[in-house]
């Protein structure tokens, strides 16, 4: 993956929210768990690793900019894929592979055509 992808404040909304899970009274009284989401993607992430909201911070950014990489290489895997399925599609037949399925349908017919009615 590459890390050239640079994250801009405007794009980015922060919400905080109290964690949950081991802290004591500090996790309970204090808004540590941070929720980043990234407006033109869409991309979402939520931290509550450490006590320290400045911490969670830090760590929910580095991974946000993770997740919209990954989402990036998945889009254009599947673009790929799509332009490798069509142009499969288009592709002319083989000339051998033709002349073989020719050839099994020639004998599936024929073995249909004798099937018919016995007249006596």
């Amino acid at each position: 993956m590459n890390r050239d992808f640079k994250l801009n404040e405007a794009d980015l909304e922060e919400t905080f929210a109290r964690s949950s899970g081991p802290g004591g009274q500090h996790v309970n009284k204090v808004s540590t768990a941070v929720t980043l989401r990234h407006r033109p993607s869409g991309v979402s992430v939520t931290v509550q690793d450490s006590r320290s909201q400045a911490t969670n911070r830090r760590i929910a950014r580095k991974r946000l900019v993770a997740a919209i990489e990954q989402k990036r290489a998945k889009d254009r895997a599947a673009k790929r894929a799509l332009r490798e399925k069509e142009r499969r599609r288009k592709s002319p037949r083989p000339a051998k592979l033709k002349k073989r399925i020719l050839e099994a349908k020639r004998k599936r017919s024929e073995l249909k055509r004798q099937r018919g009615k016995i007249e006596m």
